[in-house]
């Protein structure tokens, strides 16, 4: 039951409904096997990956470190919105309390400028790899990754939270169903009974956060593919390309769905393809990131052929 407080003459909301999920009777457990198999794939194959560049002494490099990192933050990424949606198409009580909401809502974004911030210092990488190959290896060391990495996380658990301090000030009441499958900004913003005008001022942040790393990594590939395609051997040039195109397709799923979602200001679009640009980078991006990273990579399926073939002989030995 949705529960509500009366303050003053306004019935205040503390829970909201998602209205996008069918019932379990209507087709809900259609939908829950195939995100749960989707999302068992995402857990099972971020992880395979992280352990992988952690155990194998010939993934550590800096484009693996990152690759691991990247899996990792994935792994939590997905953890902040599906289960919840699992249980959405399954329980009849579809709610999640305004704290709840608030919570993935600072979770998820706070995770997602993370995963931001990591491809651009994975941009950053190949563009000195490839450019400053001489330098690199003095320019890339463990210690400027480690840095690299703790400054995307400040940047993704700070940015954010302004905001969602912000948001837990507004009084809702009246309609509590959020036309989304989960709690994101403006679904929410939208039932607030007060001024939400300082909206605009959240979009413009999302839109130089987007932008920003966009610029980076935009700028970064253009000198890379310069740099490329000046090099005199053909096996040189397409060795090159192996190496960022794993990340460049990474990079274009995460930010061309990130871009129309959240850098259209005033356009609207129907509830469907809010939905459907939503799936995009909240389930099909992280289910293709692992197989990018994996069955696209020689060097990354060698390795895991390397684990499971150690604890083959390992389970052989201990029998």
């Amino acid at each position: 039951m949705t529960q509500l407080v009366a303050s003053g003459n306004r019935t205040m909301v503390t829970e909201f409904l998602f209205s996008m999920f069918p019932p379990l009777h209507e087709g809900g457990l259609f939908f829950f096997i195939p995100l749960l198999l989707v999302y068992v794939f995402i857990i099972t194959g971020n992880l395979v990956i992280f352990i992988v560049v952690q155990l194998d002494m010939a993934l550590r490099t800096p484009m693996y470190f990152f690759i691991s990192v990247l899996s990792f933050l994935e792994i939590w990424y997905t953890t902040t919105t599906i289960p919840k949606m699992l249980s959405n198409l399954v329980s009849e009580n579809r709610t999640i309390s305004l704290a709840g909401c608030l919570m993935q809502m600072y979770f998820f974004h706070s995770l997602g400028i993370t995963e931001g911030c990591v491809l651009t210092a994975m941009a950053i990488d190949r563009y000195i790899a490839i450019c400053l190959p001489l330098r690199y290896p003095t320019i890339m060391t463990p210690k400027l990754c480690a840095q690299l990495t703790a400054g995307s996380c400040f940047c993704g658990f700070l940015l954010v939270l302004p905001e969602i301090t912000w948001m837990a000030t507004l009084p809702f009441c009246g309609s509590n169903q959020i036309h989304q499958i989960f709690c994101d900004f403006s679904p929410v913003l939208s039932l607030a009974c007060t001024d939400t005008s300082l909206v605009v001022i959240v979009d413009a942040v999302h839109a130089v956060e987007i932008l920003a790393s966009f610029l980076v990594i935009a700028l970064s590939y253009v000198r890379i593919i310069v740099v490329i395609l000046g090099m005199p051997s053909a096996q040189g040039r397409h060795k090159a390309f192996s190496t960022c195109a794993t990340h460049l397709a990474v990079f274009l799923l995460f930010f061309g769905s990130v871009a129309v979602m959240y850098l259209r200001f005033s356009a609207t679009y129907s509830v469907f393809w809010d939905t459907a640009i939503a799936v995009t980078f909240v389930i099909l991006a992280p289910f293709l990131n692992p197989i990018i990273y994996s069955l696209r990579n020689k060097d990354m399926k060698e390795a895991i052929k390397r684990l499971f073939h150690s604890q083959k002989r390992a389970a052989v030995a201990g029998k």
